[in-house]
């Protein structure tokens, strides 16, 4: 049996073309079928020290922060113009760990996961799942503080007291920054 099959439909979100969810269990959920998997680690954008887990199905598997949000969802209209047809995107927030290993909430993922659905939007591409809108709305409606909800979060400060140095973090909180795309796995899908 495969992992998939133990996963009710209602949570693979498959009616729509942008999902949301969280770190592995939720990639398992909604990245089975995407053409574009989006892993968000606002915290961890350039993977080093960071862990993504194995992604479900065949589709390209992308890194995101909030520090390339536009420039992700550029290359997934792209991707969608290559196609010829609408590209299904699951978008996977990484979320932060506990000490017994379990995923926590981490609100830095939320919000970059928030402006990878926003800047989505913006490029049409916008029939999105509640859990993906509800990231949108979280992101849009802090837009102007979430540098500082970024270095202010749980992540952030167990970093900052690990020895890596403030100004390191804030600038991962630099909205829209790069125009660079990080492709962790290339998709498989036929043109």
């Amino acid at each position: 049996m495969s992992p998939t099959a133990t996963i009710p439909d209602a949570h693979r979100q498959t009616k729509y073309q942008v999902r949301f969810d969280w770190a592995a269990e939720g990639a398992a959920a909604v990245a089975a079928d995407a053409d574009v998997v989006v892993w968000v680690d606002a915290l961890e954008p350039d993977g080093a020290g960071a862990t993504v887990p194995e992604i479900p199905g065949t589709g390209a598997v992308l890194r995101a922060g909030l520090t390339d949000p536009s420039a992700v969802a550029q290359w997934i209209l792209d991707e969608q113009v290559r196609l010829g047809r609408r590209a299904m995107v699951a978008v996977v927030a990484a979320g932060g760990s506990t000490a017994a290993g379990a995923t926590r909430f981490a609100v830095e993922d939320l919000l970059a996961a928030g402006a990878v659905v926003d800047a989505l939007a913006v490029r049409g591409i916008d029939y999105s799942s509640p859990e993906a809108a509800a990231a949108c709305a979280a992101f849009t409606g802090l837009r102007r503080a979430v540098a500082h909800l970024l270095t202010a979060s749980v992540s952030a400060q167990e970093l900052a007291a690990a020895g890596v140095a403030t100004a390191e973090i804030a600038a991962l909180g630099r909205l829209d920054w790069s125009q660079d795309v990080t492709v962790l796995r290339s998709g498989s899908t036929p043109e």
